[in-house]
């Protein structure tokens, strides 16, 4: 297996992960905490589509996905390209108010293409790039898209786990 195709099979599980953990629910349930202070898993979902597209985009030398069109309109936001998640405070964890589940799946599918894409053109010393001077050791691409995927995939995890929490819990309503 070369590096693309390693790296695209890593990738490409986060689509079916995003969809199961968002599917049938409706905005008032996708920002639904276990707690206060706790993450919703429409900001979970976002916030993992945000760091990829953040990323990637910066890898490529592109804009962002989410200011290329209504992205942060379909999420209540603005098209603020800094604004991917990390360290935000539970009031601003509230402020992203999905439309809907599929504007979730929307957003991740479309910043899944481009890292697709991306990923498919990559060859073994690409990966050694470094793309990051400001850590010691400089970041290099593959540890870079390693990272990326990474954070994803827990974060998917975690909007899978409040998503069991919430259908777990008769007070919201969602009961099995």
């Amino acid at each position: 297996m070369d590096v693309s195709d390693l790296l695209t099979e890593a990738y490409d599980r986060l689509p079916d992960l995003v969809r199961a953990a968002v599917d049938g629910l409706r905005p008032e349930q996708l920002r639904w905490a276990p707690g206060p202070g706790a993450n919703s898993i429409g900001w979970l979902v976002w916030h993992l589509t945000r760091v990829q597209d953040h990323h990637v985009a910066d890898l490529l030398d592109a804009e962002q996905v989410w200011v290329s069109g209504d992205w942060a309109g379909r999420f209540g936001l603005t098209a603020d390209p800094d604004n991917t998640g990390y360290g935000h405070s539970a009031a601003q964890v509230e402020t992203v108010r999905p439309e809907s589940a599929q504007a979730l799946v929307d957003y991740y599918e479309a910043v899944a293409s481009r890292t697709g894409s991306f990923l498919a053109g990559l060859r073994p010393a690409d990966l050694d790039r470094v793309v990051d001077e400001s850590w010691d050791p400089p970041v290099t691409l593959g540890v870079r898209l390693v990272s990326i995927v990474d954070d994803d995939l827990q974060h998917a995890g975690q909007a899978a786990y409040v998503r069991g929490l919430f259908e777990a819990d008769a007070t919201t309503g969602a009961g099995r």
